[in-house]
């Protein structure tokens, strides 16, 4: 019987390339700098799936996109961009994702000379916080990015309804748009979007998710377009959207595909609001009506009554109380997520309530609840399933 040495050096490449795929990024790197074997073996291309490249394109580096394309990677941040933005797109013609925010120095003219004919593998582009992009770069966008699923826009904030139509013309394909802080973007632009100018532009039809975020032109009427035109819409963001109200909340209360709706610091949104979200035919598993100061105890009522199969709640800074989660916590049966911080009304009654009922809770915000004191505290802690729980500069009171 002879025993036989086993070496790591043993190993078929197929197991090393196994092995180098758990790896962090910088660790793949370093393990095909050890010999020529795992060199072979790290080039795998199962060892780079889902990797993105983090790069910063300064002087030219003939290596670098036939070394990415070895590997089979196809998804790229630029973290500076000091070369021109064409070198990355004939570098790299397979292309599904390409991250270029806080590019502050892109500008029409360099997004121009790269987007030049079809670039069907392209699926992710997000030019957040570009802010030289205008229209005209949409323009390309759409003409030339047809297969485009997720565009990110939020601070390009020279974008107008324009831009938002010339989208609405190409890329039908879209699912995932963020129009955070543009703030030229009115009800007109969402229109286009929604398929209400069917002879000039189809519309974005498939979009799932639709952010919003401090759009302070749009009114009720562009949500009267979204549940028109967008009946896949999952997610929707309307925070700090200050021309939102009530009735607003009408068109949206039978949007049967909506999962997730935010109105954090929808300031004209009150209890009447939530009133009509709840008698519609909303499935809701998440809403935020954080810092909407028309916000109490009555809307809590409301969300038992219609919104009850809610995961995730968000009440933060809203004038509710203890009687408010007493009308609440029997009929959440699938609340996981409650933030009540800065709710100051709320007292060691209320923890009680939710200590007793809501068994399933596994995260609760408590930041700056400062009538709270050790007991009811300990209550909470005793929660079965609880992992976060956010005190901030919570004041032990005794």
């Amino acid at each position: 019987m002879f025993e036989m040495e086993t070496h790591i050096s043993c190993l078929f490449p197929e197991i090393l390339a196994i092995i180098f795929s758990y790896l962090e990024v910088k660790d793949k790197g370093r393990v095909a700098q050890v010999c020529a074997a795992w060199r072979d073996a790290s080039y795998h291309k199962s060892v780079w799936r889902r990797v993105e490249a983090k790069l910063h394109l300064r002087r030219a580096n003939p290596s670098l996109f036939p070394s990415l394309q070895t590997r089979g990677i196809k998804k790229v941040q630029i973290l500076s961009l000091r070369r021109s933005l064409s070198y990355v797109i004939q570098g790299m013609p397979q292309i599904e994702s390409l991250n270029l925010c806080g590019c502050f120095n892109l500008t029409d003219n360099g997004l121009g000379h790269a987007f030049v004919q079809d670039i069907p593998s392209l699926r992710v582009l997000n030019l957040s916080l570009c802010k030289q992009i205008t229209d005209s770069s949409l323009g390309r966008i759409a003409q030339y990015l047809k297969n485009l699923e997720v565009l990110e826009l939020g601070g390009c904030s020279n974008i107008t309804n324009t831009g938002l139509l010339l989208i609405a013309w190409g890329l039908h394909g879209l699912k995932s748009l963020n129009l955070r802080s543009c703030r030229h973007v009115s009800d007109v632009g969402i229109g286009h979007l929604s398929g209400m100018t069917r002879s000039a532009a189809e519309g974005c039809l498939s979009l799932e998710k639709l952010t919003l975020q401090d759009c302070q032109k749009l009114t009720d009427l562009s949500l009267k377009h979204v549940s028109k035109g967008l009946n896949k819409l999952r997610v929707l963001n309307l925070s700090f959207c200050g021309g939102i109200s009530d009735a607003g909340m009408i068109h949206l209360s039978n949007m049967t595909h909506l999962c997730s709706l935010n109105l954090r610091s929808c300031d004209n949104i009150s209890d009447t609001g939530v009133m009509h979200l709840a008698m519609g035919s909303l499935k809701l598993s998440g809403l935020d009506v954080s810092f909407c100061d028309k916000i109490g105890d009555q809307s809590l009522a409301y969300i038992a009554q219609g919104l009850y199969q809610l995961k995730s709640l968000s009440l933060c800074s809203c004038h509710i109380s203890d009687d408010g989660i007493n009308r609440m916590v029997r009929q959440m049966h699938e609340l996981r997520t409650l933030n009540i911080g800065q709710c100051v009304r709320i007292t060691d009654k209320g923890l009680e309530l939710i200590a007793d009922h809501l068994t399933q809770l596994t995260g609760i915000d408590l930041y700056g609840c400062t009538k709270i004191t050790k007991r009811g505290l300990e209550r909470i802690t005793q929660l079965p399933c609880l992992k976060v729980l956010n005190l901030g500069l919570w004041q032990m009171t005794e």
